[in-house]
């Protein structure tokens, strides 16, 4: 199924790509589906390139799609689908409570991969000046400074020119002069007086441990958590997640947690969503009662809504597709599209019954005539409205190319409710528009019933 394989140790020379020094990244491009085994699919290839990669001690594997990836991390610097951000002072803390997190996150059902920055592990070559001791010779804690600064990385005096090009040069002490700690212990350092004396004479040189690379985050020190999940539902793999954290691991006062990662982007749409589906109903009633200028018809449509998107939810259900943007996007369409179908059904309704209260035929024998006249003739445009629908979608739902999984997730639950759709249309709507005309039949028959008060005194 693999094509070519591309791969990148350690951090690039970039300041856009702030990787650890352990991260590896490999590039994978596929063949065409066309090529690959039958019954072979994505799910299984990725359930084979973890197992392989489950069998090196160290690695933790994380699969995300190049673009997908690029866009996370300049977004929310979180990679993986599921992303939790430890906030505190102090690294070390950080890193237990990241190791805390990983373990209990490996426990959580949904959960295929979890891997935390492994900030330790960095070695420093200290070096403490002692003031008291330099002093004796003359020497300041500036001047030593100076002296270690270019004796070990070394101090540009002067630049190069070749043709077009230009070097720095720098000046420093050789190789084998700073190239380990005791051979820095041992760098001869000329006093103010002219005496030489070594660098362990003035300062304390020792290796000792740190952080490879310090992250922050709103001001304050961070380690990244990486989850990787196989399930298609976010939200319920994150509930999980947050109910098994709260419960196992316990978080020190001044430490923190941020979700973040795609879901992070789930949340920021969901939240958006609930603003915008009201706001899409709205707007349906509002256009829906400017045809008809009748309050009972407009809310009749909205109330057939609900149970047109049964279908769309059911061929959902059945294809496996987790509920996400791209469906509810699916399903905002999928009502316009059934609210339109509404709206031409009770104008042909009322246009053969308006027909029949003008000839005056006006009682519960001309009303069901109407409503069967009306019916007919709407269903031939139903039917050119769901064949022209599913001669478009079709193709999409079985298609394989680039951005198919997102464009099937909108068109299922289009192509799922043209099967419910129509049947309200022609069987549901007749329905309530004759139960409302015939109320208002018999409430108008009621008032002629009535006696006038003016015309009995």
């Amino acid at each position: 199924e693999v094509a070519t394989v591309f791969g990148k140790a350690g951090r690039a020379h970039t300041a856009t790509d702030p990787a650890p020094i352990n991260m590896f990244e490999t590039t994978i491009a596929f063949k065409p589906r066309s090529e690959w085994p039958p019954g072979m699919t994505m799910a299984k290839v990725q359930a084979q390139l973890q197992d392989a990669v489950r069998g090196i001690p160290g690695l933790t594997p994380l699969f995300v799609p190049p673009i997908a990836n690029r866009v996370s991390m300049q977004s929310t610097g979180i990679k993986s689908p599921i992303g939790i951000k430890v906030l505190g002072p102090d690294p070390a803390v950080l890193q237990h409570l990241s190791n805390a997190i990983v373990r209990v996150a490996q426990r959580v059902r949904g959960v295929s991969s979890a891997a935390a920055d492994q900030s330790n592990g960095g070695r420093y070559l200290d070096v403490r000046i002692r003031p008291d001791a330099a002093a004796r010779y003359g020497l300041t804690q500036a001047d030593l400074q100076t002296i270690i600064a270019t004796a070990v990385g070394g101090d540009p005096i002067g630049e190069t020119v070749q043709g077009r090009e230009r070097f720095p040069i720098v000046l420093r002490y050789p190789r084998d002069q700073r190239q380990s700690a005791s051979a820095l212990r041992h760098l001869l350092i000329v006093a103010p007086d002219g005496a030489q004396l070594p660098l362990e004479a003035v300062a304390t040189v020792a290796v000792t441990g740190g952080p490879a690379m310090l992250t922050s985050e709103d001001g304050q020190l961070a380690n990244y958590v990486y989850i990787d999940s196989s399930s298609g539902n976010l939200g319920g793999v994150v509930a999980r997640l947050q109910d098994a954290i709260h419960r196992e691991v316990a978080l020190p006062p001044g430490y923190t947690l941020e979700w973040s990662g795609q879901y992070a982007f789930l949340e920021r749409a969901v939240q958006r969503l609930k603003t915008i589906v009201p706001l899409t109903l709205l707007i349906i009633f509002v256009l829906i009662w400017s045809v008809f200028r009748r309050v009972p018809e407009a809310l009749l449509i909205m109330l057939t809504l609900p149970f047109a998107l049964v279908g769309g939810i059911w061929l959902v259900w059945l294809l496996g597709h987790p509920v996400s943007v791209a469906t509810m996007v699916g399903f905002i369409a999928l009502a316009g599209v059934t609210s339109e179908l509404g709206v031409v059904m009770l104008l042909y309704l009322r246009n053969a019954w308006q027909q029949r209260v003008a000839a005056g035929s006006a009682d519960e024998t001309a009303l069901d005539e109407a409503i069967d006249a009306g019916a007919v003739l709407r269903m031939r445009p139903i039917a050119m409205t769901v064949a022209v629908i599913l001669a478009g979608l079709l193709p999409i739902m079985f298609g394989h190319g680039a951005g198919s999984e997102v464009m099937r997730s909108i068109a299922a639950p289009m192509v799922g409710g043209m099967i419910t759709a129509p049947l309200l249309s022609m069987l549901v709507i007749p329905v309530g528009y004759r139960l409302l005309e015939r109320r208002r039949l018999r409430t108008a028959r009621r008032h002629e019933a009535a006696p006038d008060p003016q015309a009995a005194q």
